[in-house]
């Protein structure tokens, strides 16, 4: 019997393991998929080939896949279910399915419609958590605070203040190349499905990250990636993470502060200033306003949490 926890691409069918690799190089090369989106979707993949094994009774071949009926998937997700895992996480495991099998059909190598039947699980609605516009330049100032190597300290800078100046995702700006940083009022940026959107560049961003790349003892150029690591590599979202996570312990900040978050701060504080949702929803890529919306909805908590500590009659 397989073993759902160490299925790996050395031990699936060569028909399996060549889909895999042709899949992949689609992703990047056609699709124009974030690395970070690409090893997501391996991931999500793996472990659905994983469950399938234990749930065959053996290492499932391409024929296998294709076979697989409603009953099948809805399996899977219950075992998801089971093992705590979050809704949206299985969201996007079965979008990576569905990737996987539209790969398979426009590749010639055969079609599975149950997959496609397979509802997504319903998401709670949640609301972005952004920081204070105190607390995301306390962040900003504090960058580099536990760097020692002082060209690190000012990445984190540049990096931090991209995110906050521009609302991109953390993806999006460690996918960028130095030869793509912003050199003048505004920059192109490539988000998810492959579209581009036109952000524009405030002085401080673009000095940020000029200065960083002055003092990179790598000296990124060209199609080098524009943020580093120590040892010269493209920074890991995992590493920005981390450096995020040590600003916020130091500040006495929420869990919430993430880089992410600085995307959210973006966003809430163009929408407090007077900005409007078609704009601010063009500025972040959203695909629909429904998602910009959600915004909304932190102003609405910010006003009536000032007006719960202002009013005399709401003190009462």
């Amino acid at each position: 019997m397989a073993d759902s926890n160490s299925l790996t691409a050395i031990n699936l069918p060569s028909d399996i393991r060549e889909a895999i690799a042709d899949w992949r190089t689609w992703l990047r090369d056609e699709r124009r998929a974030s690395s970070h989106t690409t090893e997501n979707y391996l991931a999500d993949l793996y472990a659905f080939l994983g469950f399938i094994g234990g749930h065959l009774g053996d290492v499932p071949t391409l024929k296998d896949l294709l076979r697989l009926n409603p009953r099948d998937f809805r399996s899977w997700l219950a075992r998801r279910s089971m093992d705590g895992m979050a809704k949206t996480s299985t969201a996007r495991a079965l979008s990576s399915l569905r990737n996987f099998y539209r790969f398979l059909e426009r590749s010639g190598r055969g079609q599975n419609a149950a997959v496609q039947s397979i509802r997504n699980p319903r998401l709670p609605q949640t609301t972005p958590k952004p920081l204070a516009p105190i607390d995301a330049m306390a962040v900003l100032e504090n960058a580099g605070a536990w760097q020692d190597e002082p060209w690190l300290a000012k990445r984190n800078l540049a990096l931090f203040t991209l995110l906050y100046g521009c609302g991109l995702r953390i993806s999006e700006a460690l996918d960028l190349n130095a030869n793509q940083r912003p050199t003048g009022d505004s920059m192109v940026i490539t988000g998810k499905g492959n579209k581009q959107r036109l952000v524009p560049v405030l002085p401080i961003v673009r000095e940020a990250i000029e200065d960083y790349v002055r003092t990179c003892p790598f000296a990124p150029n060209g199609d080098d990636a524009l943020f580093l690591g120590a040892r010269g590599n493209r920074l890991v979202a995992q590493v920005a993470q981390r450096e995020m996570r040590k600003v916020r312990e130091l500040l006495n900040l929420p869990e919430t502060a993430t880089p992410h978050a600085l995307r959210h701060s973006f966003a809430t504080h163009l929408l407090a200033g007077g900005g409007d949702l078609r704009t601010i929803q063009d500025l972040l890529g959203h695909a629909s306003l429904s998602t910009t919306q959600r915004y909304t909805a932190v102003d609405t908590e910010q006003l009536m949490a000032v007006y719960n500590g202002t009013h005399p009659r709401a003190r009462r």
